[in-house]
């Protein structure tokens, strides 16, 4: 893993440094494209969809934890994970503690991440699906990230994010996208901008 590097962009979390050290990569991508699963490079999955490069894991990572604890109040902090994939951002996650639920909307990619997922002894609930209207019986969340880019925030994903919590994604069109974390207040939704970033666009019906 380009721990130096990941490090040296700025990810200083010791505990997602750890957990990107302990999740096997290579397990999560394509067999002809183990070879390349530690370098700081996204990855073609099949479907047109990709692996996320290890920076941007580990930094949405830090993102979706901000400062608080994983554990609160007896219980596991419980993240909505929109986009499986691969099924690497779950495994992250999961290897933190978080209690995840994940959604992915390509049947081929969810069945394929679920496998992975349960080999490796990764405890994350998913779901074949689209995810736009997120996962209503398990809400509220106490983040929510989307792992693929969508015009706009699906509201009922804000709806389902607890008052406290935070929700990350990329937004915007292929070549104008920026990585924003929204916060939930009591008093409404406050928006940091973080950077420009290039994901898939988010389909089903946030293209609508």
């Amino acid at each position: 893993m380009v721990m130096d590097t990941i490090e040296a962009r700025g990810v200083r979390d010791p505990r997602v440094l750890a957990a990107m050290r302990a999740v096997p990569r290579h397990r999560f991508v394509p067999e002809d494209r183990a070879p390349f699963a530690y370098a700081d490079r996204p990855l073609q999955i099949g479907h047109e969809q990709t692996i996320s490069q290890p920076y941007v894991v580990a930094l949405m990572t830090e993102l979706v934890l901000g400062e608080d604890e994983v554990v609160r109040d007896g219980r596991p902090m419980r993240v909505l994970e929109i986009g499986t994939g691969s099924g690497y951002q779950a495994a992250v996650l999961a290897a933190l503690g978080v209690e995840v639920y994940s959604i992915e909307i390509v049947e081929p990619l969810a069945r394929r991440a679920t496998a992975t997922l349960q080999e490796l002894g990764y405890r994350v609930h998913t779901r074949h699906g689209d995810g736009y209207r997120g996962w209503p019986e398990h809400a509220p969340f106490d983040a929510v990230l989307l792992t693929a880019a969508p015009p706009e925030i699906p509201a009922p994903l804000l709806e389902q994010l607890a008052v406290g919590g935070r929700l990350v994604a990329p937004v915007g069109g292929m070549g104008d996208q920026e990585l924003v974390v929204l916060h939930k207040t009591a008093e409404g939704i406050r928006r940091e901008r973080v950077g420009g970033v290039r994901f898939v666009p988010m389909t089903g019906e946030a293209q609508n």
